[in-house]
């Protein structure tokens, strides 16, 4: 009896997780099946947020739409996205502007953006909070992690993207220089302008003087410019402007608000803030939300981080 009974025992046992295997890791083709057990809208909609991280794009095509923005929502049939860092965080209560509608079924994701049209994807999901949006079309594959908005760190992706930042206002003026510090050439600089496209390192200057309309100023010179990180401290970032007639020029750059920085020059030891003038909600590469702005490329890149510059002399 008693050996019977263990008979039965590893009979039944062999039983079941024969039956586990067969239902749960293979499909109906013999591939292993790693569809969700909810739905894709219930999956898109378990994050409030889901960050596009740029740096894990792979193919060679692109999405416009993905490829400018920080983050995407997908809320009840609207699509919403930080594209820009200006506001980041508070527009939209921190999901961004309505970009346009989806549709979600089986494992399909369907975008009707409002400029950039219509555009379908695959979507697998990678992990608990990673999906992989792959673009049939340009055979380019996004991923996205999510988040909500309660513990999405949108302080780390505002600094961990400056560069972003410094280009999304049509020009900064020089609004406040400090009574200390020696007399510099940058004195005689009155505005920046911090150029998208290319390799996101064009700056240009101008000497002008209380220019009303952005427009309307005159840069005296283009350069190349360089932002860098300083060890241990997220909030303190370095810009370099490579004036080539009178040296580099080389600052610590702190943020002030969504529309005021301040630079230190180490050489002097002069305070500067800039305001920014002009501000461009991007809503597709090449197009601002205002039609009387002229066009401006921005896309996110992938990038390699750059080092602390050996000049930098932290102000104590």
């Amino acid at each position: 009896m008693k050996t019977l009974k263990i008979l039965l025992g590893l009979t039944l046992a062999t039983t079941l997780l024969t039956s586990c295997y067969v239902d749960l890791a293979k499909d109906d083709y013999g591939y292993i099946d790693n569809t969700p057990a909810i739905t894709l809208n219930q999956l898109l909609d378990s994050y409030e947020l889901w960050y596009v991280d740029i740096n894990q794009t792979t193919g060679y095509g692109e999405t416009p739409f993905l490829q400018i923005a920080f983050t995407m929502s997908f809320r009840n049939g609207t699509v919403y996205a930080n594209n820009n860092l200006v506001g980041i965080g508070s527009q939209g209560n921190g999901l961004g502007i309505d970009i346009g509608y989806y549709d979600a079924y089986d494992m399909i994701l369907d975008i009707y953006h409002d400029i950039d049209g219509y555009t379908t994807f695959d979507v697998y999901q990678i992990d608990s909070n990673t999906i992989e949006l792959y673009n049939p079309y340009n055979d380019t594959s996004y991923f996205l992690h999510g988040y909500q908005r309660s513990n999405f760190d949108y302080d780390f992706v505002f600094y961990d993207n400056i560069h972003y930042f410094l280009q999304e206002y049509e020009a900064w003026e020089k609004t406040y220089t400090s009574d200390y510090g020696v007399l510099n050439e940058f004195d005689n600089e009155n505005y920046l302008q911090f150029l998208s496209g290319g390799n996101d390192s064009t700056f240009r200057s101008s000497q002008d003087f209380d220019i009303a309309n952005p427009n309307n100023i005159y840069w005296d010179y283009t350069g190349i410019y360089g932002i860098g990180d300083v060890s241990n401290d997220m909030y303190t970032k370095t810009l370099t402007l490579d004036y080539d007639y009178f040296d580099n020029e080389f600052f610590e750059l702190y943020v002030i608000n969504d529309q005021l920085i301040e630079l230190y020059h180490a050489a002097s030891e002069t305070v500067y803030e800039f305001t920014g003038r002009g501000y461009i909600q991007y809503l597709r590469i090449g197009k601002s939300s205002d039609t009387t702005k002229p066009d401006i490329e921005k896309k996110r890149k992938q990038r390699t981080k750059k080092k602390d510059n050996p000049r930098n002399n932290t102000r104590s």
